[in-house]
């Protein structure tokens, strides 16, 4: 991916989650409600008690300490192990981004939350904090590790993430759907941001075309 496309992607998706926070919480009668609650409805159906067990789990690490500092801090250290440096002031940035993005938006649209929530919550329903976070994490390390089975597992993160805040009913659809938006978002407009200096898999390492081959061989005459 080129600069461009990452910060023509990333704006267009915060934009898109932006114009759906209008759409829930101004438009007349709620254009969104019918979806909300249709599947507010499928999510009671599927509240067996692994699937609740399943949630609650994900409802821990998505969440709290352990989403906002333990796991950023395991992968901006894991960079920083690996030397790709870079790489980890690029993650950094994009979980802070993130999250900030998110609380901005939360206190913008400060929607209420399902009445039927089984677990307490912060102030505001929409964006999801907890799929915004999944949604940054999966974009940051296929930045980094530009895979197909990094894509897939962080695709898998995501929906799994989703869906267990509406398993839980902490959130309506629409808000996880706001969440991924923001979340993907900010990672791809850091990214865009800090191109041709942050180390990303997608540009390879800085000024890598200006090595010279003895550089990086050290045995060439």
């Amino acid at each position: 991916m080129t600069r461009r496309a990452l910060l023509i992607t990333g704006g267009a998706l915060l934009a898109a989650a932006i114009a759906l926070g209008i759409l829930v919480v101004t438009v007349p009668a709620g254009a969104t409600n019918a979806l909300d609650e249709f599947w507010n409805g499928v999510a009671a159906q599927l509240r067996e008690p692994w699937v609740l067990w399943g949630a609650l789990f994900m409802n821990r690490v998505g969440g709290g300490w352990i989403a906002v500092l333990l796991v950023p801090l395991l992968i901006v250290a894991s960079l920083v192990a690996v030397r790709r440096w870079r790489s980890a002031v690029f993650a950094a940035s994009a979980f802070i981004v993130s999250a900030g993005l998110t609380q901005l938006l939360k206190n913008l649209f400060a929607r209420a939350r399902p009445d039927d929530m089984l677990v307490a919550s912060d102030f505001g329903s929409f964006p999801s904090g907890h799929t915004a976070n999944a949604a940054t994490i999966a974009v940051v390390l296929w930045l980094v590790f530009p895979r197909v089975w990094v894509a897939v597992i962080g695709v898998l993160w995501v929906l799994v993430m989703a869906l267990s805040r509406t398993i839980l009913a902490v959130h309506w659809i629409t808000d996880t759907i706001g969440g991924a938006l923001v979340g993907a978002s900010a990672a791809l407009l850091v990214a865009g941001m800090l191109w041709g200096w942050a180390s990303l898999g997608w540009s390879g390492p800085p000024a890598a075309s200006a090595r010279s081959p003895r550089a990086e061989d050290p045995t060439l005459p």
